[in-house]
């Protein structure tokens, strides 16, 4: 089941889930929806390189060491964005943490991520695959940034960048291991 933006406010409130850095706390106005919180982008980029590693086998090295190595790192400043040139792809994160834990006997929740229409509308995709954020995870959310429309497009640090849809879990989840948890970089932990 989705919840609604007074149903994010009240889980906010008890505790069951946390963003951090949240832009605001009034589910009436920005950054809350009525189903969803939009989130913004981090200053921190990685602008992957293609040309220390040849071709990419994740089945043999995390993926995190993979984008960590063919990547070079891109702080954006107020003044100064990242201009996304068509067809190119760029790593980034948002502002804000978040954490869905999970506890015995309380409610659990996981989320997915989804790109902002009016961002779409322009060609960007800023989440295509494996939109689940998962109930344990805790972290800033990795976002995969591709420009598939025909022009430049300025990317700016504090834009609200996507949606945080969150869902309830039917049940305690059993924790199991992951690459990506407690992540502050875009690549992921290394």
């Amino acid at each position: 089941m989705i919840l609604s933006n007074y149903e994010i406010s009240k889980a906010l409130e008890r505790g069951h889930i946390e963003i951090l850095n949240l832009a605001g706390n009034d589910p009436s106005t920005s950054p809350f929806n009525t189903t969803s919180v939009d989130l913004r982008l981090s200053p921190d980029l990685s602008i992957p390189q293609n040309d220390n590693i040849g071709n990419l086998r994740p089945s043999r090295i995390r993926t995190a060491a993979i984008l960590a190595g063919d990547s070079k790192r891109e702080i954006m400043t107020k003044s100064q964005g990242h201009m996304l040139e068509p067809n190119r792809f760029v790593l980034g994160k948002t502002v804000e943490k978040v954490a869905f834990p999970i506890r015995e006997n309380e409610p659990c929740y996981a989320a997915r991520v989804e790109g902002r229409s009016s961002l779409a509308r322009c060609g960007i995709l800023v989440h295509f695959t494996a939109p689940t954020i998962h109930a344990g995870f805790e972290g800033t959310i990795t976002l995969e940034i591709i420009n598939l429309g025909p022009h430049e497009i300025l990317l700016e640090s504090g834009m609200y960048i996507c949606q945080l849809i969150v869902e309830e879990v039917k049940g305690t989840p059993i924790l199991t291991s992951s690459q990506f948890r407690g992540q502050t970089a875009a690549v992921g932990n290394i």
